[in-house]
Parts: structure tokens; C-alpha cells; sequence
């Protein structure tokens, strides 16, 4: 798994990940959130379009990841997932928790709230 980190003019970050999300890569995706989520008021996006698997690891590293940017004012979304990924969120209930998207675009011009 990769996972790149890009910064706007406005403050938002976009996270980029790409490949598997499960037990064994996780970690780097929670690693670079904690570090992006310790400013407050933090509004990430997270890029889904290039994940072919995710797994519980992966779904609880959203869930964190938004609970934590919440807390401090901000927010966490996700964007482009793929077909299968777009209905696991939506199945476990993180889609109109965390809020998903279908691009990036559209993720960074939805109004706060």
C-alpha cells in the first residue's frame, strides 16, 4: 500500500492510498492521519480510488480518523471508492457517518456540517 499526502491553498489535505487496506498495511494510513489530525480543526479527504481491498483494519482507521478531525472542528471524508468498496460503506453504516463522495471534487466543495 501507498499513501501520498497533498496539501491545498485553502488548508484541506487530500490523502491518496493506494493498493490494499487490511491488518498488514493499515498502519501507515493511521500513522499519516494522526499526523495530519493533531492540528485542529483538520479537514481531510481521503482518496479512495486506488483501494482494490480494505478490511475491518482499514474501515476502523475512517472511523478513527473521523471521530478524532470531529472532535477538534474539522472533518474526515472519503472519496472514489471503487463498486465494492462504495457498498461495503455503505453496508457497515460509515457512509452517511463519515459522508463519501464520488470524487474528490466533490468531497472538498461539499459546505461543512
Amino acid at each position: 500500500m501507498h499513501v501520498s499526502v497533498v496539501g491545498n491553498p485553502d488548508a484541506s489535505v487530500v490523502v491518496a492510498v493506494r493498493g490494499n487496506l487490511d491488518l498488514d498495511s493499515a498502519t501507515v494510513l493511521t500513522t499519516t492521519l494522526d499526523q495530519i489530525l493533531d492540528r485542529p480543526a483538520a479537514r481531510v479527504v481521503v482518496d479512495l480510488s486506488g483501494v482494490e481491498f480494505c478490511d475491518s483494519t482499514g474501515l476502523s482507521a475512517f472511523v478513527v480518523g473521523h471521530n478524532r478531525a470531529v472532535a477538534t472542528g474539522g472533518w474526515l471524508r472519503l472519496a472514489a471508492p471503487n463498486p465494492f468498496l462504495a457498498d461495503l460503506l455503505e453496508t457497515v453504516g460509515l457512509a452517511p457517518r463519515v459522508g463519501v463522495y464520488p470524487t474528490v471534487a466533490d468531497a472538498l466543495a461539499a459546505p461543512a456540517g
